[in-house]
């Protein structure tokens, strides 16, 4: 399963509209032994990156049972985080610093789901 963004598709990602907003799903599913905590502990790296950037967590929740959803489908949380720009998410996950605890993230995780959002106007 994917669970760090790769180069090919950020590519593609930041081409779409490099100085457009974007907010970014995150659905994760934690490693039974730890992987919470490990994530906590890559959100504590995480944040001064992100938002030294301009980027905000708009929320963090743990799963609760699903309503709809089949088996296997469930995540154990969510992330949203707002960022400026593309260009801004891609600088981020490129600069050595954030690379340098990337792995917390990677090491916690046995799935994830980071769906890039653009808001609309209802």
């Amino acid at each position: 399963m994917a669970i760090d963004p790769r180069g090919r598709d950020l590519k593609h990602f930041v081409e779409q509209d490099p100085d457009g907003p974007v907010v970014m799903l995150n659905l994760l599913r934690f490693r039974q032994d730890g992987g919470e905590a490990g994530y906590e502990e890559y959100l504590r790296h995480f944040r001064p990156h992100a938002e030294a950037l301009g980027a905000e967590v708009l929320y963090y929740g743990r799963g609760d049972t699903a309503l709809v959803a089949e088996d296997g489908q469930a995540w154990d949380a969510v992330l949203v985080v707002r960022y400026p720009t593309r260009r801004s998410f891609s600088d981020m996950v490129r600069d050595p610093d954030y690379q340098a605890g990337a792995h917390l993230r990677s090491d916690s995780l046995v799935e994830a789901v980071l769906q890039p959002t653009v808001e609309r106007t209802l």
